[in-house]
């Protein structure tokens, strides 16, 4: 009798049974903000060494050209200009990066969406893609990217031989170490390469116009601003949700283009909303989905993790090869 009473007793009741199950669910929900805070810092940890590596090729590239690559070219080769005035930063910084092999199906007497550069323009390249970005789902055949150089503290997306409608003949000339056809060189950074911004991150596109993603997305306010704080409120001014407003969806691939999406600016501050306003300016902000800032690359070839909030107007200067500006050490 008492074995038998023994044994009844040895078994959980319902009560004890939810109440383990219950202790081992909070255990779970606390867990899992401790595991996924550690797989973002792996992933933010790879994307900084992308762009150290994105870094070093560009002093390579410095070494053996004496000047910076340009960031992107024009969509079509105007008279004067050579074919390789139409790819991206990305696109010469390849040979420099133990990227010769894709590099060399690179044609550049072809446009690079041309047939000839179909099998360039589809070739992932690890280094240029933030594991962040949860983004996966390109058009067929293309390739894409995260990264991109800084062309400066303004709204210009065309300037001199590149503005050939003349719209922003009367703005101030590109201020940033990168810009369409530039050719920087370290000489002409008189702000310190430790003081200026070289590359940063922004999200890929959707890729579709139906859909709403205000993170990637390019919206068109379908006004024409003069200055960045004026871009800032026509921008913000939009219904995102309004589908009249999209402008561009497809920034981020293929890497091998120099457009749009070969190219950010410090106009507006690290994931705050962008928007382009043609012909020829464009409010392109850096962004990512590090939770709270952007990884950016200066030009000493060190990265800094920049805040959401950072000072708008240190985030402008930062962006400047000789502004002039002070910025002190605590001020990002």
């Amino acid at each position: 009798m008492n074995t038998l009473k023994n044994r009844a007793r040895g078994g959980f009741t319902l009560i004890e049974l939810l109440v383990v199950i219950a202790i081992i669910a909070v255990l779970i929900s606390l867990l899992l903000p401790a595991v996924q805070s550690a797989r973002e810092a792996a992933r933010r940890a790879q994307c900084v060494n992308n762009l150290k590596q994105i870094g070093l090729a560009m002093h390579n590239y410095h070494d053996v050209q004496g000047v910076f690559p340009h960031s992107r070219g024009l969509s079509t080769p105007g008279p004067g200009f050579p074919a390789t005035a139409t790819f991206s930063g990305l696109a010469r910084l390849m040979p420099y990066m133990e990227q010769s092999n894709a590099f060399n199906t690179i044609n550049f007497d072809w446009l690079p969406t041309d047939l000839p550069n179909s099998t360039a323009m589809g070739t992932a390249v690890s280094n240029f893609s933030c594991p962040s970005d949860p983004q996966t789902n390109l058009p067929a055949g293309q390739a894409g990217h995260n990264y991109r150089p800084c062309e400066g503290a303004g709204i210009l997306f065309t300037y001199g031989r590149s503005d050939t409608g003349g719209a922003n003949s009367s703005m101030p000339p590109p201020d940033g170490v990168f810009f369409s056809i530039s050719n920087t060189s370290i000489a002409s950074i008189a702000d310190g390469t430790s003081n200026t911004a070289a590359w940063s991150e922004r999200p890929k596109g959707d890729f579709t116009n139906g859909v709403a993603t205000e993170k990637s997305d390019l919206y068109w306010p379908k006004t024409f601003p003069s200055t960045p704080d004026a871009a800032i409120n026509d921008c913000r001014s939009v219904n995102a949700k309004d589908l009249g407003y999209q402008g561009s969806s497809t920034t981020g691939s293929p890497w091998i283009t120099g457009s749009i999406s070969a190219c950010y600016n410090h106009a507006g501050a690290p994931n705050s909303r962008s928007c382009m306003f043609p012909p020829g300016r464009i409010l392109n902000n850096a962004g990512s989905y590090h939770p709270g800032g952007v990884n950016m690359l200066l030009c000493d070839g060190s990265v800094r993790f920049m805040k959401d909030t950072v000072n708008l107007t240190t985030w402008r200067a930062l962006a400047t090869r000789s502004g002039g500006e002070v910025i002190s050490a605590d001020s990002y």
